[in-house]
């Protein structure tokens, strides 16, 4: 094992791949000369060269649209955002074309296509580069959407996406760019679609993925001391989800939280709650909860965005809720 930034693995996975398949190439702003805006691309402009590592005009439409363009003369693009608030720009040209192609082709052309960069929010940065997308690409037929939460997974998981045939969605935060962990020596992937037990219990099911996970960590050690265990299932993949990683969990559990920074109106965790009771409702033992930022676009006050995100007091207070020891 060797210790890794998140942003160093990001960075690795993306050279690693480009070495073995010259279809591949990286556009986006700052990619090239700047090292990336979140030095995610640092030193690729140098081994790859100025055709294969793009830097784009600030145009996100514009630039979407060659990539997918692109893949149809057996290119590989991955096509880096600054943050997914400017994926919105170009929104139209990823679902329109690069989610519906295979479909409207009759199977006749792949997309084989990453986008990736930035979600949700980064401290005070208001209302228009603080929100999380991840539920808005999941309810497209099509695209693959993929929230990694530590170094090691984004690599294998970022690997994975570069080599997959249908278009993805790679979502990370500026907040985790400089998070450290162990991330494996040499060649590894992590399959799309399967979640992680990133803690195992036996009181209550804990389901998270991305930056807001941490939370779930600090609230399972501070539940612990009072002998309360949770497992924290990390999703890794928002679609395809790994149902059967959430079901099996609850049936042990028989309850269940589920912690998302999003917006509580038709998220990701509604999903959750809905495969829950409808597959097995009988075990549970407690109504689902779900922790979501609060309902409104995220301030830019620092007691004010506090409040507004999630955080382990919420997920220690939703847990003793469903232990009924509220």
């Amino acid at each position: 094992m060797k210790t890794l930034q998140f942003r160093e693995a990001i960075c690795e996975a993306m050279s690693e791949e480009m070495r073995k398949d010259e279809a591949i190439y990286l556009m986006g702003e700052e990619v090239a000369e700047y090292n990336g805006a979140y030095k995610a691309s640092k030193g690729m402009l140098d081994e790859f060269g100025a055709k294969r590592v793009i830097d784009t005009p600030i145009s996100e439409l514009g630039f979407a649209g060659v990539a997918i363009g692109s893949t149809m003369t057996g290119n590989r693009p991955i096509v880096e955002f600054m943050t997914f608030n400017f994926s919105l720009v170009g929104i139209d040209q990823i679902i329109n074309n690069a989610a519906k192609i295979r479909q409207m082709s009759g199977g006749q052309i792949n997309c084989p296509i990453v986008f990736r960069g930035p979600t949700a929010s980064a401290g005070q940065l208001a209302a228009t580069h603080s929100q999380a997308f991840e539920s808005w690409f999941a309810n497209t037929p099509g695209l693959k959407v993929v929230v990694p939460s530590n170094p090691a997974d984004a690599k294998g998981l970022l690997k994975s996406a570069i080599r997959d045939d249908d278009p993805v969605i790679f979502m990370e935060s500026e907040q985790m760019y400089g998070d450290k962990g162990e991330v494996p020596e040499g060649e590894y992937l992590i399959p799309l679609g399967v979640a992680d037990i990133k803690r195992k219990g036996t009181d209550v099911t804990i389901v998270s993925f991305g930056k807001i996970i941490k939370e779930a960590y600090k609230a399972a050690e501070e539940l612990a001391k009072e002998g309360i265990e949770c497992e924290i299932i990390d999703l890794r993949t928002v679609r395809p989800m790994d149902h059967d990683a959430i079901l099996e969990s609850v049936k042990k559990t028989n309850r269940l939280v589920v912690l998302e920074e999003a917006w509580p109106f038709g998220n990701v965790a509604t999903e959750i709650t809905y495969q829950v009771q409808s597959q097995i409702f009988d075990y549970l033992d407690a109504p689902i909860i779900k922790i979501n930022t609060a309902d409104t676009p995220a301030p830019y006050s620092p007691v004010l965005l506090k409040e507004w995100l999630p955080d382990s007091e919420d997920v220690i207070k939703a847990v003793k809720k469903v232990m009924y020891k509220d």
